[in-house]
């Protein structure tokens, strides 16, 4: 068995694994994919600074988000069809987040529901949510996700109108789904992961089954869900979403000043600074240089999660030196679950606290919530 060094090895792992249109999903962006090499190429241009004869025993990696203490200030982002990388993915990747002391932030576009994940787990998870024309079901997904205790809400904000991804298009991940003989054929070349996929009981998306009228397979439901992204959403909205929740409530999606300052003066309790990973706006900033003017538009009036490129503890580091509260992970431990399941995706969280412990260190913290600007260098 191939030894496991970082999070690479494990995307290489699941690219051999996971059949290729899933696999491309989960790797790649929109259009020409500038803003995903951009996140992944201005967070490697940051230097970390190394310092030297200073007391860094008795390491800390622990920290909070929304007020509730982690191992470390990573919490794993809501990801699309997760159960298609491996049976029943949501509930193993909320499982080894729990164990090992981390958030879950389930997707609504999730293979296993609101429900299942529920029953899977002991301590609250969170719920991603898209509001969708039909207000009425965007409410009951609320009220789900109240019944479930979730614990806290994320809205994601960039989505009213899909970016176009050209490998779903060329790898018939459409809306409907199109099977074409190069799909056919990788499929049978990834027995494994298709026997893997075939056993779970949950194979469309499961937060929608039964729910949409005639809505029987995942034909039917693409259908419905291409037709739900709402392009009038708006603050007034976020508004509407607050109220009804009543819980903690976290915005995903601002990539800058002007929203950060709107999002400010709502009331919700954290934000992601987020370019939904370079799968919409192609063209647009990277997370990583969006952050510092998002952190200072925030003023303080609310968390400031970091979301988009992460493959590393150093990235988590760099963030959280440029203001970030905490990070999110989405490709990151979905190479973990295609690889290997629930071990793979402890497996990442294991490496990246390993690699932020570490990093820490050698830049002379012993506490990972004392990470400030003076941890960076300017290249």
């Amino acid at each position: 068995m191939a030894v496991v060094t970082c999070v690479e090895d494990l995307r290489q792992m699941s690219k051999k694994r996971v059949a290729r249109a899933i696999f491309e999903y989960v790797d790649c962006g929109s259009y020409d994919q500038c803003t995903l090499r951009a996140n992944r190429a201005d967070l490697e241009k940051i230097a970390l600074r190394q310092r030297v004869g200073i007391d860094v025993d008795n390491r800390s990696t622990r920290s909070t988000m929304l007020g509730e203490p982690v191992t470390m200030p990573v919490a794993l982002a809501p990801t699309g069809l997760t159960g298609l990388n491996w049976a029943d993915g949501e509930v193993l990747a909320a499982r080894a987040a729990e164990r090992f002391g981390v958030p879950f932030t389930l997707s609504t576009m999730s293979i296993c529901s609101i429900e299942d994940v529920a029953e899977a787990v002991e301590k609250p998870f969170w719920f991603q949510l898209y509001v969708m024309r039909d207000r009425g079901f965007a409410a009951s997904l609320i009220e789900r996700a109240k019944a479930a205790r979730c614990s806290a809400l994320m809205l994601t904000l960039d989505l009213q109108i899909q970016g176009q991804r050209h490998r779903d298009l060329k790898n018939g991940l459409t809306v409907p789904p199109r099977l074409t003989l190069a799909t056919a054929l990788d499929v049978l070349s990834k027995p494994s992961w298709a026997l893997n996929v075939l056993r779970s009981k949950r194979r469309s998306f499961g937060n929608l089954e039964g729910r949409i009228p005639n809505a029987d397979n995942l034909t039917t439901l693409s259908h419905w869900i291409a037709g739900q992204f709402d392009p009038t959403l708006s603050w007034k909205d976020v508004e509407w979403v607050k109220k009804l929740w009543g819980g903690k409530l976290v915005l995903k999606g601002i990539l800058d000043a002007a929203d950060a300052k709107i999002a400010a003066d709502s009331g919700v309790d954290a934000i992601v600074v987020s370019n939904h990973g370079g799968r919409q706006l192609d063209g647009a900033m990277s997370s990583i240089r969006a952050l510092p003017e998002v952190v200072e538009a925030a003023g303080g009036k609310y968390e400031v999660w970091f979301d988009g490129g992460i493959r590393s503890g150093q990235d988590v580091l760099k963030a959280l030196g440029l203001g970030a509260n905490a990070t999110l992970i989405g490709r990151a431990f979905l190479y973990g679950l295609g690889a290997m399941g629930e071990a793979g995706v402890r497996q990442v969280l294991e490496i990246i606290q390993r690699e932020l412990d570490v990093s820490m260190a050698l830049c002379g913290l012993r506490d990972v919530r004392d990470a400030n600007p003076s941890i960076l260098r300017p290249l």
